[in-house]
């Protein structure tokens, strides 16, 4: 609508929008973000990563691919979550429970909320056979537990998991140690590279990692930095 002035114009000056209308606004703008819950419809493509695992107790190897979704792509609330996972082995071995677990942990990725939860539960799952040490020497409870490895370097690589690292303490602490370690023995035997640890480390009941060794009396993990000695 046009309105004629017919006055002088002696002044002006610029109207806020009404606090209240703000507010509306930036209400309309979340109840139009999508989060993540069981009425999200499958795109027809979706972002995957495959993960290979080898463990001794199979001759195959297992291949887990976790696919993501992009939720509220190309705005500031942009969002990439897991949506389902699969598991494929050429031995068939496991491949009921397999089945049965993949099914359940894509039904709970897809309910939306808080789902590093899986992580825990799935990494506290121990085989009464006994489990195995990866290269590097993390111990593996389970074949579960490692499938729950594997969940947790995906969900950290998607920044679902925030990277947890030592701080300048703990990392200080850890070099001092790695260094008077590799002093203390001979130059056949101080080759620790960055990935491997000491053969005769024991198990840090921490981090899970053989990386625990001996140093003036007091035990600590060349790994996370645990001491008990405090």
């Amino acid at each position: 609508m046009t309105i004629k002035i017919d006055n002088k114009i002696v002044g002006y000056k610029v109207l806020k929008e009404d606090p209240d209308t703000q507010e509306e606004a930036v209400a309309k703008e979340e109840d139009n973000v999508v989060q993540m819950h069981e009425r999200v419809e499958r795109p027809d493509m979706l972002l995957g990563s495959t993960y290979k695992i080898k463990t001794p107790l199979s001759d195959h190897a297992l291949y887990i691919t976790v696919n993501d979704i992009i939720l509220n792509h190309g705005t500031e609330h942009e969002i990439r979550r897991p949506f389902e996972v699969f598991i494929n082995s050429k031995s068939m071995d496991h491949f009921q429970w397999i089945v049965a677990l993949t099914r359940i942990v894509s039904a709970v990725f897809r309910k939306g909320g808080d789902v590093t939860f899986l992580v825990e539960e799935l990494r506290s799952v121990f085989d009464p056979s006994g489990g195995y040490f990866k290269p590097g020497g993390k111990f593996m409870p389970s074949l579960v537990a490692e499938i729950g490895d594997v969940l947790e370097s995906h969900m950290r690589m998607i920044g679902l998991i925030k990277e947890k690292v030592p701080d300048k303490h703990q990392q200080k602490l850890i070099d001092e140690k790695r260094a008077e370690y590799e002093l203390s023995q001979k130059a056949t035997e101080t080759a620790v590279e960055s990935a491997e640890f000491p053969t005769s480390a024991q198990l840090c009941n921490k981090c899970n990692t053989k990386a625990m060794i001996q140093m003036d009396n007091c035990l600590t993990c060349l790994n996370c930095g645990e001491s008990k000695c405090g």
